[in-house]
């Protein structure tokens, strides 16, 4: 089992910054991925932002330039630095965990506001 414990959403006014931390604990796998997902109201679940364990990340365009994921391995704890926020960046944030099994946070209200 793998436990994810999500920190640092609130409200912001557009153009204003926030992080967000998700660590994790348990059974973790040393080759895995970590990640962010949003699921705004009435819409599906998408990708935001990934790592894989060598470092190398992935971004969903619509955040390119403006949110940045970064990991600190020896403390299994993943971040989302997201800068510039928009109306639309409105939703919830999962954090996501992919090894041998795959795991969800239980979620993050991030609001901006115009």
């Amino acid at each position: 089992q793998v436990q994810l414990v999500e920190s640092g959403g609130g409200l912001v006014q557009a153009g204003g910054s926030l992080r967000l931390s998700c660590a994790a604990s348990g059974s973790i796998f040393s080759i895995n991925v970590m990640g962010w997902y949003r699921q705004a109201p009435g819409k599906q679940r998408d990708l935001v932002a990934i790592i894989i364990g060598s470092g190398r990340t992935s971004y969903a365009d619509s955040v390119k330039g403006r949110f940045t994921i970064s990991r600190d391995t020896p403390k299994n704890t993943v971040y989302l630095q997201m800068n510039n926020l928009k109306p639309e960046d409105t939703a919830v944030y999962y954090c996501h965990y992919s090894g041998v099994r795959t795991y969800w946070g239980q979620g993050t209200q991030v609001t901006v506001s115009s």
